[in-house]
C-alpha cells in the first residue's frame, strides 16, 4: 500500500512538473501579454546586479503595480515549483545547495536563450530572483516532506 502511494505521488509529480515546464516555456518565450513579441527584436541585457530591481522599485508609480509585481514577484514565483518538484523527482537534489545550484543553472539557460533568440532580455536580476524562487520552493518541499514523514510515523504507531 505504502509503495503504491509513493509511486502514484511520484507519477503525479512528474506530470505536474511537465505541465509546469510547458507553461514556463510558454510564458518566458511566447506570451505576448508579458511583452514577448517577435517584431523589431534587438539585444537587451543587464549585467549590473540590482539595477532593474532598483528601477522597478523607484519607478513603481510610473511603471504600474502590474509591471512591478510581474517582474519582481513573478520571477520568484515562476521558479518556486522548480525548487519544489526537483527534490521530489531527483532524490539527489534534496540538498538545498543542489536545488539552488540547479535553479540558478536553469535560470541561466533561460536568460541565455532569451538573449540569443532576442525574446525578452538577459538580466542578472532575473537570475537572482529565479534562484530565490527555487530556494523557496526547496524549503517548501523540505517542510512538506517533514510533515509527511511525521504523519507516516504516527500512522506506524
Amino acid at each position: 500500500m505504502k509503495r503504491d502511494y509513493r509511486k502514484t505521488l511520484r507519477a503525479c509529480s512528474k506530470a505536474m512538473f511537465g505541465v509546469y515546464i510547458v507553461c514556463l516555456i510558454y510564458f518566458l518565450f511566447f506570451a505576448e501579454s508579458t511583452g514577448r513579441t517577435f517584431e523589431g527584436r534587438s539585444y537587451h541585457y543587464n549585467l549590473e546586479l540590482f539595477k532593474e530591481i532598483r528601477r522597478f522599485i523607484v519607478y513603481r508609480h510610473t511603471l504600474g503595480t502590474k509591471a512591478v509585481a510581474l517582474n519582481l514577484f513573478g520571477n520568484i514565483a515562476a521558479f518556486i515549483p522548480f525548487g519544489f518538484f526537483l527534490p521530489v523527482l531527483c532524490p539527489k537534489c534534496r540538498s538545498v545547495l543542489f536545488t539552488v545550484f540547479f535553479s540558478f543553472e536553469c535560470s541561466l539557460l533561460v536568460e541565455t536563450i532569451q538573449l540569443v533568440s532576442k525574446v525578452g532580455s538577459f538580466d542578472v536580476d532575473d537570475l537572482l530572483l529565479n534562484t530565490i524562487g527555487g530556494f523557496i520552493g526547496c524549503l517548501a518541499f523540505l517542510w512538506m516532506n517533514r510533515i509527511r514523514r511525521s504523519y507516516e510515523e504516527k500512522e506506524k504507531k
